[in-house]
């Protein structure tokens, strides 16, 4: 049981969470109210975004952030300035001992994956090549290969398949040696 104060009217509130109806005390006493919603949605564009004015039917990308009943479209790179959060590219490298000839496993990767394409060695300083436009695949010496790729899962992905397969040539060389 609990007394209610509604625009001025005291109302005694019973219940006792039983299949009986609760019981309200002063019903007709309290006042009549309505309340209305407004439906209507509106986002507004912040920073970077907010720098241009868009024609009518022309679209934004961005980043819908809603935070206290108001909708705000901010692009990524603008987050850190509202919240805690940051986004980072991370570059992941891998070091694998490699003692085969760097022309078979770029044969047995083509045989594999769709896209594997040699880069121009000046820019890798020395044989390199690039798998789904995703993974570098570099020879660093005679008993080192380097996996370059930046992560992303479509990138992580690829780079497993590529190590994996790496590692199953490995196995075929030392056991026919």
């Amino acid at each position: 049981m609990f007394m209610a104060d509604i625009a001025g009217v005291r109302v005694l509130y019973t219940g006792d969470y039983s299949r009986e109806e609760d019981c309200h005390l002063c019903a007709a006493e309290i006042p009549q109210f309505s309340l209305y919603f407004n439906s209507e949605k509106m986002a507004k564009t912040i920073r970077r975004l907010a720098e241009k004015t868009l024609k009518v039917g022309e679209s934004v990308s961005g980043l819908l952030v809603k935070k206290a009943f108001t909708c705000q479209i901010m692009a990524l790179d603008d987050l850190h300035v509202f919240s805690q959060q940051s986004t980072e590219n991370i570059s992941q490298r891998i070091t694998i001992a490699y003692n085969g000839a760097f022309g078979v496993l770029k044969h047995r990767l083509k045989q594999i994956f769709e896209s594997v394409e040699s880069l121009p060695d000046e820019e890798y300083e020395g044989p390199a090549f690039r798998v789904h436009e995703r993974l570098t695949v570099k020879y660093e010496s005679e008993k080192h290969i380097s996996l370059h790729w930046r992560s992303d899962p479509i990138s992580d992905m690829v780079s497993d398949s590529v190590i994996i397969s790496i590692l199953l040539i490995l196995i075929l060389i030392t056991s026919y040696c």
